[in-house]
């Protein structure tokens, strides 16, 4: 079995948008689709969507839920990490060797907690 595709609630839709057109830019990804309430990314064995809640609650970020995404190298995890604070996310690790991996952690404007990685 693979993962098939995440969605993140977001509360701003435009605000979403911006924040992952920028992000996914630099990794070669478009937005494949958007309506009202979802816009979508993807690539070959990637799908991504932000969204608007269907139940027409706010969005809020899943207590220990993450998203990571594999930066291909360790100046990209630098460079993606950096992007989001510059963004208006926030630092939730710097990026620095963890286990086998080199990670950065962060939070998207709404709050959802992303990781890059190599």
């Amino acid at each position: 079995m693979k993962m098939d595709y995440v969605v993140l609630g977001t509360n701003d839709m435009a605000q979403a948008v911006g924040f992952y057109d920028a992000i996914f830019d630099t990794m070669g990804i478009a937005q494949i689709g958007a309506s009202d309430r979802m816009t979508y990314w993807g690539g070959e064995e990637f799908a991504f969507a932000v969204a608007l809640p269907f139940d027409g609650e706010s969005a809020r970020a899943g207590n220990g839920t993450m998203i990571g995404f594999g930066a291909g190298s360790q100046e990209a995890v630098d460079r993606l990490h950096q992007m989001v604070l510059d963004l208006g996310g926030t630092d939730e690790g710097a990026p620095g060797p963890r286990g086998p991996r080199y990670t950065g952690y962060a939070r998207d404007l709404d709050g959802n907690k992303i990781c890059f990685y190599a």
